[in-house]
């Protein structure tokens, strides 16, 4: 499936997990985007980062506006697979796990929350030739990058063949802010009905320009795709 060129795999989270099992068996290295619609809007703008998501191992939904853009569209995206469950989830399935990115405070408090499947953890205003170094040495098998979009994406692009250990990278955005607490996520009943961005503005309103790309430009561009696809 493709949302405005952009491909979606069209997964359950079991259908994940039974992809994730297979990648750390195999001797590939692999990575998966956790799309949501800034991503679009982004990748729109941006061939570099557009190819990155298309090559990517799995790209999956996680957000809300994505899946009301596929009902739009016609299409039926069987689950939202949350980056912040996913990586608890992860956590709690998986050891030799490594987090990087987030300020020292946030990585340091999701580590513990996360658990002892945590090997280790670099900040992301860490030296990055010092963070590859890091995983080459404490050689983790699963590598959670939290440097936000499309920071992240272009990283792990060009930076997951100088860690061999690695079988799984994974951009998590702003997930270790959210698991250490530094950041409360919406209400459950505002995130059910696609409105976690309405929280996120009244509580971080310096985030306007990702808001505006969320519910403007990102809705503009679905319908601007689908009456040009009208006969």
């Amino acid at each position: 499936m493709k949302i405005l060129g952009i491909k979606i795999d069209n997964l359950t989270k079991n259908q994940v997990f039974q992809k994730i099992d297979g990648f750390l068996k195999d001797d590939q290295q692999h990575y998966i985007v956790l799309l949501y619609s800034n991503f679009i809007v982004q990748a729109n703008k941006d061939r570099y980062f557009q190819q990155i998501i298309n090559k990517a191992d799995l790209s999956l939904c996680d957000g809300k506006g994505l899946l009301f853009a596929a009902k739009f569209l016609n299409y039926l995206l069987k689950e939202q697979i949350s980056g912040v469950e996913l990586v608890k989830e992860i956590s709690n399935r998986y050891s030799k796990i490594f987090l990087f990115g987030g300020t020292k405070e946030s990585v340091e408090k999701a580590a513990i929350v996360l658990g002892s499947n945590i090997i280790g953890k670099a900040d992301g205003y860490e030296d990055m030739d010092k963070v590859i170094g890091m995983v080459n040495q404490i050689q983790p098998e699963i590598l959670l990058v939290a440097l936000g979009m499309p920071k992240q994406e272009k990283w792990i692009n060009e930076n997951l063949k100088k860690m061999p250990s690695v079988k799984l990278a994974i951009g998590v955005g702003g997930a270790f802010d959210f698991i250490s607490g530094k950041t409360k996520r919406a209400p459950r009943f505002l995130q059910s009905l696609g409105l976690e961005w309405l929280w996120r503005f009244i509580f971080q309103p310096w985030r306007i320009r990702r808001v505006f790309n969320a519910v403007i430009i990102f809705p503009w561009l679905v319908l601007k795709s689908y009456y040009k696809d009208v006969p």
